[in-house]
């Protein structure tokens, strides 16, 4: 067995990170706080090894609670990496400031606690918001020229069902979605994480949406065999949308729904994203509303309406300040922009999570978006 380029470049970016968090903050604390420094960053370095063997095996773990605590491991890395930055400059200041010597000790023993409080309040926060259930979040988008007022859709993005996202999950998901009652749903991609005959009971609720459901695909279904994926999603009666467009007309609404394959298919080399095929033969009379999964696509809808994208991918950075990272490849984190005069797009946190199962001030969400007609 061998692993890739990735995961080796993975691995050593988690020793680096690990050595830093024992080298400038365990190992820095005052006695008896950093005795047995090296415990907690060699038991993490172990977890991330065997999360990245299971990455490559999908055999080694077989229990969802062993693979919880492992894939726990990076986001805890993460974690006391910010936490060991911020310990780094609060300590440069602290060494400026002109104590006595014997002053000086106590008070750095009660800092270095204060930092220790922090780190386990932060970690206990960030997973605490990984297994919490998704937020309801309401939005109201305002489209001209929409047929009527209050027509509700509800997004489920990045829901990641897999190796501990499972079908109880997956049931509380659907009857929260129909206890809104929405006209339609739709799932704008990375709905699976793992290989879908694996995962094909912990699927079947979604059978259980009361509206019609839309379906696209995201990065991770490529990754997971995406024509497997489209067939079972297709057995489940959700229509699945593939650089293609259909006309929503009833008696609250008349609009196009336009649904791409994902950017990253173009590296793939399959399900290749299709502007000009998605739009052929659109009613351009009527508003449009687009699904796609990677904010950055509205980047290629320059010349086509868009009255509406709704996308995912980001989670809203997941862990705080990561977010920042994701701006770098995304123009957009979380939440409702103007893009341009004539377009806009939501961008939803997602319902699940991606690796650790840790979510700092990016809480997961069901995506509740209420249009409004205007002038």
């Amino acid at each position: 067995m061998s692993l890739s380029p990735f995961f080796i470049a993975f691995l050593l970016s988690m020793a680096v990170l690990n050595f830093f968090i024992y080298k400038r903050f365990f190992k820095r604390l005052s006695h008896p706080l950093n005795s047995n420094a090296f415990i907690i960053p060699s038991v993490l370095m172990i977890g991330e090894s065997l999360c990245i063997l299971e990455a490559r095996t999908q055999s080694l773990v077989y229990n969802s609670l062993l693979y919880y605590l492992i894939a726990s491991c990076i986001g805890i890395t993460f974690s006391l990496f910010i936490i060991t930055v911020i310990y780094e400059l609060n300590l440069y200041a602290f060494k400026k400031i002109p104590y006595k010597k014997s002053r000086r000790k106590f008070i750095k023993i009660m800092f270095d606690t204060t930092m220790l409080i922090l780190a386990f309040s932060y970690l206990f926060k960030g997973l605490k918001g990984g297994y919490s259930k998704p937020i309801l979040n309401t939005i109201n988008v305002n489209i001209k020229g929409f047929s009527k007022n209050n027509y509700v859709i509800i997004q489920l993005s990045d829901v990641h069902i897999g190796r501990t996202i499972q079908k109880s999950f997956v049931q509380d998901l659907v009857q929260r979605t129909n206890e809104q009652n929405p006209d339609i749903v739709v799932i704008t991609g990375d709905l699976i994480d793992y290989d879908i005959s694996k995962i094909k009971e912990d699927l079947l609720p979604l059978k259980e949406i009361s509206a019609p459901t839309y379906f696209i695909l995201g990065n991770h279904e490529y990754f997971h065999g995406a024509s497997q994926t489209i067939e079972y999603i297709r057995h489940l009666g959700i229509k699945v949308l593939l650089n293609e467009n259909i006309l929503i007309k009833d008696k609250k609404a008349s609009f196009n729904l336009i649904g791409f394959t994902d950017i990253i298919g173009e590296r793939i080399g399959e399900y290749l994203m299709d502007v000009d095929k998605a739009y052929m033969g659109i009613d351009e009379n009527l508003p449009s509303i687009v699904l796609a999964h990677q904010p950055k696509s509205i980047l290629r809808l320059k010349k086509y309406p868009c009255d509406l994208m709704l996308s995912g991918h980001t989670h809203g950075g997941q862990i705080f300040p990561f977010g920042l990272l994701v701006m770098i490849d995304q123009p957009y984190l979380a939440g409702l922009y103007q893009h341009t005069p004539k377009q806009q797009i939501f961008v939803s946190r997602g319902a699940g999570y991606w690796g650790p199962p840790i979510r700092v001030l990016a809480p997961s969400e069901i995506s509740k978006i209420i249009i409004k007609a205007s002038l």
